[in-house]
């Protein structure tokens, strides 16, 4: 008895000492165990700035590529000068070869379709400090480790010299032959990986459905292919003069600063072959600094329009906005008129930050891909439709160009805004019934509506390690905690904070933490208990009107949530003497309890019934959404 009464005593010391602890978690947001060493170095503060210790690597980059069609080998070479901004000393390096996702056997999530199959990336020649080397790598085939002939010294830098090529697919989810003479190229160069304060190098293979993080880097870019192909790419055009034309290097140069819609080359230009000049190769040269990527496309018959667009108010700053298109597509006619929209109204509006970059090319392919400064968009039947989708891809300059997201693990960083934005300027585009309609069809339904466990996965859970699951963990879930908590603070704070958040990370790399402690510290409240709620617990949509009581003050009804999530309450309310008005309350109303609160309905009219009016938050369980009151 005495040894069964100690075990008891034990196992009520451990309960309460569990209790305190889960208590105890609740005022304190989950640290994985490297994100707790970064803050204990000091590269990261508690308060969601960057740390005083805080650094990340950089390179330049110096690339030159060749394209022939209808050949499909892709030829390159370049110099990457790569800068160590690290306390550590680097004996390896980690080399992304994300071209190599085509090769077979490669893991991929999704299946390789025909003609998405190539043998790879092919490399000519390597040399690290102007000396020849073997390129012997280990790893995965798209994330490849090399070592050092010796060691990277904290703030020295090495020179890497690569030469390579591999065939271009010919089926690919986001770059490659949008036809036998027009390609899409993407992630087409060896790259230095990221090597942050956190993680150190990252490894993570590339698997096709997940997307990108990259260094801020500086760029020059030559593309060299034959005459009469046009070319567009991230980043400002250094040689319109040695390769156009001068009537159109003329109309190329007056769009820049026009309103108006100029058509820099036409179907009928086209045809005379007598745009660019005429000699067997022509280089482009691109020039892009303080950037994570550059992208390009190729083609010798799409047309070519272009404009410009104010993005910044208050110094009358312009950016360039093109379209790259076959001449029968009826869609991308409009395209820069979006792009002017859209550039111009995430500037004023939401993010509320003028567009950073010079231009903006939205090139005709089949991806509905973002990268800097360029945008590969399949054709769309429905007009609206179209402009939705450029909106979305435009919408990633802010995150994950603007700001440094690590999409392969936090993906919600990136496409949970993108969400946001779409739907913020789709109402302002098309009317807010409209756009919330979408938006609830096809951000919120197919989740609400799923109650497999893959689905209610904490939001912060790591991309990478998500595929179930990833789609509304980073698009739906994401956007609505972000205008939850809009809702909560209110337009003016929320966008005070948002553009905190922004100004200290902008260039830089944040984690989710960071936005979380910047968020709380740049609105003066402790926001810890609304990020525990929408990022870290198992939550879901769904509440129910549990009862309504008669008191002094009014009718008292008692909400429960069922699924968890603090998400804001509309409550229709519908009186004896035919009238109804809707309560609203903030996802403040859950700080105290997240499980059940209580609305009261003053006293005054005779309370008949009330319902919920979700919105955008659609309710996994309807069937106690409304409440006859007695």
């Amino acid at each position: 008895m005495k040894i069964l009464s100690q075990q008891l005593a034990f196992g009520v010391a451990l309960a309460l000492a569990s209790l305190a602890h889960a208590a105890q978690a609740q005022t304190a947001l989950y640290q994985p165990r490297d994100i707790k060493r970064a803050y204990a170095k000091g590269t990261r503060a508690a308060d969601g700035r960057p740390g005083p210790n805080y650094w990340q690597n950089t390179a330049r980059y110096d690339i030159t590529v060749q394209a022939a069609p209808p050949a499909r080998d892709i030829r390159g070479r370049e110099t990457i000068t790569y800068f160590n901004n690290s306390p550590d000393t680097l004996k390896s390096l980690v080399i992304r070869l994300i071209q190599n996702i085509h090769k077979p056997g490669v893991s991929r999530e999704g299946d390789a379709r025909p003609g998405y199959l190539t043998e790879g990336v092919s490399i000519d020649s390597f040399a690290v400090g102007g000396q020849a080397r073997p390129y012997a790598a280990r790893g995965s085939a798209t994330a490849q480790t090399i070592a050092l002939p010796r060691p990277l010294m904290p703030h020295d830098s090495v020179r890497l010299a690569f030469s390579w090529h591999f065939p271009i697919s010919q089926e690919s989810g986001r770059e490659g032959m949008l036809d036998k003479t027009t390609f899409f190229l993407a992630y087409f160069y060896p790259r230095v990986a990221v090597y942050d304060d956190y993680n150190a190098w990252d490894r993570l293979p590339f698997v096709d459905s997940k997307e990108f993080y990259n260094d801020f880097n500086n760029y020059t870019l030559r593309v060299r292919v034959p005459a009469n192909y046009l070319v567009w790419a991230t980043g400002t055009l250094q040689n319109p003069g040695q390769v156009l034309q001068p009537a159109f290097a003329k109309k190329l140069e007056k769009s820049m600063t026009s309103d108006a819609v100029l058509h820099i080359a036409t179907a009928a230009d086209l045809a005379k072959k007598n745009i660019t000049a005429q000699q067997p190769f022509n280089t482009w040269v691109w020039k892009a600094n303080d950037i994570s990527d550059v992208t390009l496309a190729l083609s010798n018959h799409y047309d070519w329009d272009a404009a410009s667009v104010v993005v910044d108010p208050a110094t009358k700053r312009r950016a360039s906005v093109q379209a790259a298109y076959a001449d029968s597509t009826v869609d991308f006619r409009s395209s820069v008129k979006f792009s002017q929209n859209a550039l111009s109204w995430f500037s004023r509006n939401w993010p509320g930050v003028p567009y950073p970059f010079p231009k903006m090319t939205v090139v005709q392919g089949f991806a509905d891909m973002e990268y800097p400064m360029i945008v590969n968009d399949s054709p769309q039947k429905d007009l609206q439709f179209a402009q939705l989708v450029q909106d979305h891809e435009i919408a990633h300059t802010y995150f994950p160009f603007y700001m440094g997201i690590n999409e392969s693990r936090y993906a919600f960083m990136d496409e949970g805004w993108a969400t946001t934005f779409e739907l913020l300027i789709g109402r302002a585009e098309n009317g807010a019934a409209a756009a919330d309609d979408f938006y609830r069809r096809f951000r919120v339904m197919s989740w609400i509506n799923d109650p497999s466990t893959a689905e209610d996965l904490p939001t912060i859970t790591p991309s990478s390690e998500l595929r179930a699951g990833y789609g509304n963990n980073s698009y739906g879930k994401a956007s609505l905690s972000y205008l939850a908590l809009k809702d909560m603070l209110g337009d003016e704070l929320f966008k005070k904070c948002l553009h905190e958040y922004m100004s200290r990370w902008h260039g830089k790399h944040p984690i989710p933490w960071d936005y979380f402690n910047s968020m709380s510290s740049a609105s003066g409240q402790d926001l810890t208990w609304f990020f525990n709620n929408w990022f870290f617990s198992n939550g879901y949509i769904d509440l129910a009107l549990a009862k309504a009581d008669k008191t002094a003050q009014g009718t008292a009804l008692t909400i429960r949530n069922v699924g968890g999530f603090a998400v804001p309450i509309d409550v229709k309310v519908s009186y004896a003497d035919g009238s109804s008005e809707t309560l609203h309350r903030s996802p403040d109303f859950w700080r105290a309890n997240q499980q059940q609160a209580t609305l009261t309905i003053p006293a005054g009219k005779t309370v008949q019934s009330v319902a919920f009016d979700h919105g955008l938050y659609l309710d996994a369980d309807p069937s106690n959404d409304r409440l006859t009151v007695q």
